[in-house]
């Protein structure tokens, strides 16, 4: 590997002086008068049009903030001191089914690539098509679990790189005339994305993506991977003839060892953290992790220091409205469990989930102010204000049970299906059987296992709730009291979002296995998908004074009088269990405050309708209502709240 890779870095510094002199290594000719981003060798410097140039970039996904903020968060990060704004482009976005795409409001990245560069600021555009991000399925579509062999994702599978080469012939070409080369400002084109953490570590494939990037970026930027503070990172994560950079947190105590791994695979160029972790992800039931301030600023003084460019992740998170977060699970742990992330992406960030400025944003800024970056002072960003628009109060409207909550044709089948099968991204499936007698012929609790559950299971007999089964308790026996009068079994199953990272990342939805009822093989199911696209079915449906949970409830307001433009806001669920929530029918996304440690959702105020329009808040509750059925809107985010591990109890 090292002596590949060092005729690599040999054939690269070739390159980038035939390209300088106006030749390629082919003899054609290259018209030095455009623009070009390139790197020097010797100097160990990027150079942008010859001149000597160092980024200090910020994360930013488009995807995780609404369209209207865009322009309001690069500015902010321009006014910090920052350059160039970096960010993935999530494949399960725009092409959410065969075919089908996408590139309209939060998915308008040509609008939010001229923003950037109205903002006169660079892009370092990570494509992937693999992008992790915290993402569901790691910004992969569902879809590709139905038409890609098993482990054969991020391989040289034929069928994988069939689609990847259909959606870059989409995407690619939105793309050209922002590259740097075209006169754009796309000066930096990623490939892949953190390979080296990935055990396929398939050279073959990286080399045919490559040269796939290559046919449409050319020389108009700089190819570069992104892998771990590791040997072991860059051993599958390297690329010939790709620039290769690092990445590590503010914990790191000494940041050159890890600069040392680029040196491994390139013993010249500029040293790049691509991803300098300002905060860190949350998942449900564990504490929202802290990185301090100090911290952050002290660890890129030492890299500023060795000239190094740094990009931040994040620097703004933004949030995973709707069903769009991912998932972990961790090889090193003796008995792995699935960790959901939480609904919020603030990841403790300079700018936090409202785009607001914090201790962290002031601090660097203060810093590149002292190492002669150019920050602004036009702006002095400050928090803003936010709604706190009282109580309200929830009403019943209907049961999950009731057929008028079926929007979608059932499926009947001999044997439960999985969700990505049937078609379905998201949200939840019922999985019905009729009990037969002879299933029901026991005497005594009689056990009920469920093979595979993804992600959890809410049991139900004839509509009356016996357990809840968390997946890491699939295929465990559950004791059940069978009667001869009950008819039908139910099990829910919520689709949780699917592991973004590592080996298990081919995570199907649902339940596709045989289910026992003590030695009956239990069958035909029937399948009832609530995806939760939308919610304007709603409209027609009235109050109950009670539901059968899970239930959907609503309450419909208008803002104050003296409210003359809305303003963010949160919705605060303290008191609710579980569940799903819609703001005038935009999901954003899935509350837990019995598991925490996030309470609130964050509800821009571009989701709101001012006055005189009429507000409606619907949510989904799986588990439990509070007393008085009240939501409420305030001021202030709680995101760092209690956690609660509740006991199972079979």
């Amino acid at each position: 590997m090292i002596a590949t890779t060092s005729l690599a870095v040999a054939a690269a510094t070739f390159l980038y002086c035939t390209v300088v002199a106006g030749i390629t290594t082919t003899g054609l000719t290259i018209d030095t008068s455009k623009p070009t981003f390139t790197v020097d060798y010797e100097r160990n410097e990027f150079l942008k049009d010859g001149q000597v140039f160092r980024y200090v970039s910020g994360s930013l996904h488009y995807f995780r903030v609404p369209k209207p903020y865009w322009k309001d968060r690069i500015h902010k990060m321009k006014a910090a001191g920052l350059n160039a704004v970096s960010t993935y482009v999530e494949w399960s976005l725009h092409e959410p089914y065969p075919g089908v795409y996408n590139f309209d409001d939060m998915a308008d990245l040509e609008y939010f690539l001229q923003l950037v560069k109205d903002e006169g600021m660079y892009v370092l555009l990570r494509p992937g098509p693999y992008i992790c991000a915290e993402r569901d399925f790691g910004g992969f579509p569902f879809w590709l679990l139905n038409v890609v062999p098993k482990k054969r994702l991020r391989t040289n599978d034929p069928s994988y790189k069939h689609y990847v080469t259909k959606w870059f012939n989409v995407l690619m070409p939105k793309i050209d005339r922002f590259l740097y080369g075209n006169g754009g400002n796309i000066i930096m084109v990623q490939v892949e994305n953190e390979y080296g953490s990935y055990n396929a570590c398939d050279q073959e494939y990286m080399l045919w993506l490559r040269d796939l990037y290559k046919s449409y970026v050319g020389y108009k930027a700089l190819l570069y991977t992104t892998d771990g503070c590791g040997y072991s990172y860059f051993t599958c994560g390297a690329i010939p003839d790709v620039y290769a950079t690092v990445d590590f947190g503010a914990s790191t105590k000494d940041v050159s060892q890890c600069f040392k791994y680029m040196r491994t695979t390139q013993k010249r160029g500029p040293l790049v953290n691509s991803e300098y972790y300002a905060g860190w992800l949350s998942h449900w039931r564990e504490p929202s992790p802290v990185v301090r301030s100090y911290e952050v600023v002290e660890t890129m003084r030492d890299m500023l220091a060795l000239n190094a460019s740094i990009n931040f992740y994040m620097f703004h998170g933004g949030t995973n409205f709707g069903f769009t977060s991912g998932a972990n699970k961790y090889e090193s742990l003796k008995k792995p469990d699935y960790l959901p992330q939480l609904t919020s992406y603030d990841y403790n960030s300079p700018l936090d989930e409202a785009g607001d400025p914090t201790e962290k944003y002031f601090k660097i800024k203060k810093l590149l102010e002292e190492t002669n970056f150019s920050v602004s002072n036009e702006i002095s960003p400050v928090p803003a204000p936010k709604g706190d628009y009282g109580t309200f109060t929830m009403q019943p409207l209907v049961s999950l049970f009731e057929k008028s909550t079926q929007r979608i044709k059932p499926v009947e089948s001999d044997v439960p299906l999985g969700f990505e099968i049937m078609g379905i991204n998201s949200g939840f499936v019922m999985y019905e059987t009729i009990l037969t007698d002879d299933q029901k012929d026991v005497t005594g609790p009689v056990n009920l296992t469920i093979s595979t559950i993804r992600d959890q299971a809410t049991i139900f007999l004839d509509q009356v709730k016996v357990t809840v089964v968390p997946r890491k308790y699939e295929n465990t026996p559950i004791s059940l009291n069978i009667s001869s009068t009950v008819q039908k079994l139910s099990i829910l199953i919520e689709n949780q979002g699917r592991i973004n990272y590592g080996s298990f990342m081919e995570d199907r939805k649902g339940i596709f296995d045989l289910v026992l009822l003590g030695n009956h093989v239990l069958g035909p199911w029937k399948m009832i998908a609530y995806p939760l696209n939308e919610t304007s079915w709603f409209s027609t449906v009235e109050p109950q004074k009670d539901a059968v949970l899970p239930a959907f409830y609503r309450t419909q307001f208008t803002l104050p009088d003296s409210t003359t433009k809305p303003l963010d806001t949160y919705l605060d669920v303290t008191g609710w269990k579980k569940g799903v929530a819609f703001v005038n029918g935009i999901n954003i996304g899935r509350y837990w405050p019995s598991a925490g440690p996030q309470v609130t959702l964050y509800v821009p105020a571009t989701f709101l309708i001012p006055q005189p329009g009429l507000n409606t808040i619907v949510m989904l509750e799986l588990e439990g209502v509070p007393e008085n059925l009240s939501v409420s809107l305030t001021d202030k985010p709680i995101l760092f709240g209690p956690i609660n591990i509740l006991p199972i109890n079979f």
